[in-house]
This record gives structure tokens, sequence and C-alpha cells, in this order.
């Protein structure tokens, strides 16, 4: 029961950068491969900048890096960004902040509107962005909702005829780094219990565009100290660059993988670990997904380990040994859920016992939970097990959740004045 690793609403582009096993080379006869597409216009209000023909190392072109090691890679998918190039005769690209199995991410400059933007160029011919119709939805609802202004803003889009096909590219405000990155900075990747409360609050995503004066110093350092990259006879793959983290609240972003809640879905979706019991067990389901990612997420924050590892002793992801590790976590599913899918019975018989496709594990949130560091580690207990209800009908809604006793008990919530 292999399962394919797919891209969810948490989940980020890989800012891979291991680079310790690569070998630096000094030729220069590669260089004649690099290309540049700059073009003068009248429009333009600042002038490209120059890149220089050396001064960057060269890659071992036998090493597989960034966008070569995913499982699914075909190099003619990939439009052959060049840094430096300009897009659609107003963008130009500075540097790789990123890549995934869809798409890759670069920061660059509006030359017409003198300002950096992120440039995100998805694989060739996908004939119909779902990602493109998401920002469409959003931008055709008029709304006050205060939570509008922690979207992410598509301000343009536009199409790149590559040497194999067409390739969407959007165009956003830059973002900071997500905010997995940014825990990966924090000793031993774990959060605190307190520190994991306006954390949950603020939402996980990308943290807010970094100051001016960090974009341009980015930029600059870009431009002098050209990333690393491997040239091929038909592309050249960069390493990416860290990019500068924000300062504020983070925003909602990467909507590859989000749903319109009017319609029905069943579709599977979810990144492996986080598969909701609905969804792996091909159900039909609704935005309470999230209550469950909410759970799952907040654990990854506070925990160095994920919560349900979910592969059978090949490393092969599988669902007899995901759902026995959820057994093991929450006990039995209630009748409720077994009755929603006809798989419930390859697993469990008619009075809801397990039927040993593969052991339990002997495992407690209770154990796995002994190294979490902060106060009231029952109450955190308490809502995780709210939110990782097998019945998604039982989950709360996301206000709940934010508002249960846990989450409300020790935050500072504003200083108040007595009249």
């Amino acid at each position: 029961m292999h399962r394919t690793l797919c891209f969810a609403t948490f989940n980020r582009l890989a800012l891979t950068r291991s680079l310790s096993s690569i070998i630096f080379l000094s030729s220069r006869s590669a260089l004649r491969k690099q290309r540049r597409t700059v073009m003068s216009s009248s429009q333009w209000t600042s002038e490209p900048r120059v890149f220089s023909p050396a001064g960057f190392g060269l890659l071992d072109t036998s090493l597989k890096i960034e966008e070569e090691t995913l499982p699914t890679y075909q190099p003619e998918k990939y439009y052959p960004t060049q840094i430096g190039e300009v897009l659609d005769n107003r963008y130009q690209v500075l540097a790789k902040l990123g890549y995934g199995v869809t798409s890759t991410v670069w920061f660059g400059r509006d030359l017409v509107e003198s300002k950096y933007i992120a440039l995100k160029i998805f694989v060739k011919d996908r004939e119909r962005n779902h990602e493109l119709d998401i920002y469409h939805r959003i931008n055709s609802v008029e709304s006050d909702h205060p939570g509008k202004r922690f979207i992410r803003k598509l301000l343009h889009h536009f199409t790149i005829a590559g040497p194999h096909g067409q390739h969407i590219c959007l165009v956003h405000e830059p973002l900071g780094i997500s905010a997995s990155d940014l825990i990966r900075w924090i000793p031993g990747r774990a959060m605190s219990l307190e520190d994991l409360k306006p954390y949950i609050q603020l939402k996980n995503l990308l943290l807010p565009t970094p100051m001016p004066k960090a974009l341009s110093d980015f930029e600059e350092q870009e431009v002098k100290t050209q990333s690393a990259r491997k040239v091929l006879h038909d592309r050249t793959i960069y390493t990416s660059s860290r990019f500068p983290p924000g300062d504020g609240l983070p925003l909602l972003s990467d909507f590859g993988e989000a749903r319109f809640g009017d319609q029905q879905h069943s579709e599977d979706i979810m990144p492996n670990h986080y598969r909701a019991p609905e969804v792996i067990l091909r159900s039909s389901w609704d935005y309470k997904v999230d209550i469950w990612n909410v759970g799952m997420v907040a654990w990854d924050i506070v925990s160095p380990f994920t919560l349900v590892d979910g592969r059978n002793p090949d490393g092969v992801f599988d669902d007899r040994f995901h759902l026995a590790e959820l057994v093991a976590l929450l006990g039995s599913p209630p009748p409720a859920f077994r009755q929603r899918s006809h798989l419930s019975s390859v697993f469990w018989d008619n009075a809801g016992n397990w039927k040993g496709l593969t052991p339990i594990p002997d495992k407690t949130l209770e154990g796995l939970a002994v190294n979490i560091k902060g106060e009231d580690k029952e109450g955190f207990l308490r809502w995780l097990r709210r939110a990782l209800q097998w019945n998604p009908d039982d989950r709360p809604t996301a206000l709940e959740l934010l508002y249960d006793e846990w989450m409300m008990k020790g935050l500072k919530l504003g200083n108040k004045t007595e009249s």
C-alpha cells in the first residue's frame, strides 16, 4: 500500500541546502551556457542588475541537487530559469528561494514599479492551475473580514514559453521564510508549550515581508556573492539562498492544495504523516481535516519527532501501520466513524475490534510526550485529543479550539486598565 507523497496546506517548498558532499569546480567552460534575457523598456523605473559571469562555485554535474533530488523529477517539466533574466519584460530574477514538485520559487525585482517580488514558476503544461483558481476566488470575494489581510496577495500572473511547453508564473509579494524553517533554527528543533500557544494562534505559514533594508542587503549579497550552481547542457540548477526572516504576523500562503468548501471532496490530500482518518479510508471530507492538521502541526512544533510514522518495516507508507498507530494513540474509532467508509471493514470487525492486519504498537500520547517542555502538559494533551478525534463531526471548530481553556490559560491578551 505505497502512498504517494502529496503537498497539502501545511506543506512548504523544500529549501534543502545540504552541500557538504558537493564538489566545487573551477571550470569556466560551462559559463558559455549561461543565457540572459534582458530587454530595455520605456516603462522600467529601475535598471536590471548585471551579474558577473564569474565569481560563483560550479558544482559537480554528477551529483543531484535541489529539484533533481525529488523522486518525480523530470527536467523538461521545469522552466530553465536563469538568474539575471527578465520575465514578461518586467520581472528580473535575482535569486532562487526554493523548489517543489510543481514549481520553483525565485526572488526578483519588478522593474516597472521598482519593488521586490517573488516568482512562482510552475512546471509545464498545467492547463488549469488550481492555485490560480483559488486566488481568483479569493479576489472575487468582497469582505471586510479582519483575516483577509493575513492572506498572501497575488499581484500578477503570466505565461512563459519554455523550450518544452508553457509555464504559468505567479507574482507575489516577497514573504519571509516559512515557520517550519524557523523552527529548524531553534535548539532541539522544538518550542515549549508556552511558546506554542501564540504560535498556533498566528498560524504557522510564511513570515511577513522582511524590512526593506534586509531585502536590499539580500539583493546586494546575491549580486556580489552569487549562489553555487550546476551548469548542464540545457539548464542551470541553482542552490537556494537563505531568505531573511520577517517580523510580525505570518500570512497564509501556498494554496496549491486548498479546496473550495462548496464542493464534495473524497480525493487524497495531505502529506502522509498528517492524513486524517477519513482521508486514509477514502471517505468524504470537509474543513475538519484542517482541525486534524492543526493538532498534528502543534505536535510537530513542540516535539522534534512526528506523532505518527505510518511506515512498514520496508520504509513504505502503509495504511495498515498508520491506522494501527492511531488506534494505539487514540483508542478504537466509534461506530459513527466506521460507518462513513466501506473500507472500515478491512481493518475492523462489526464489533469495532481491530482485525490484526498488523500489531497495535505499544505507544501512548503520554509516553511520547515525556520530553515535551513546558507547564500543564496534561492540558495540552487534552487539547490535542480534542483536535485528533476519529469522527470529524466530533472535532471542534477552529474558534472552539482557539478558545479552549488550555489555550487561554496564561496567554497575555493585552493590558487592560480598570476604570
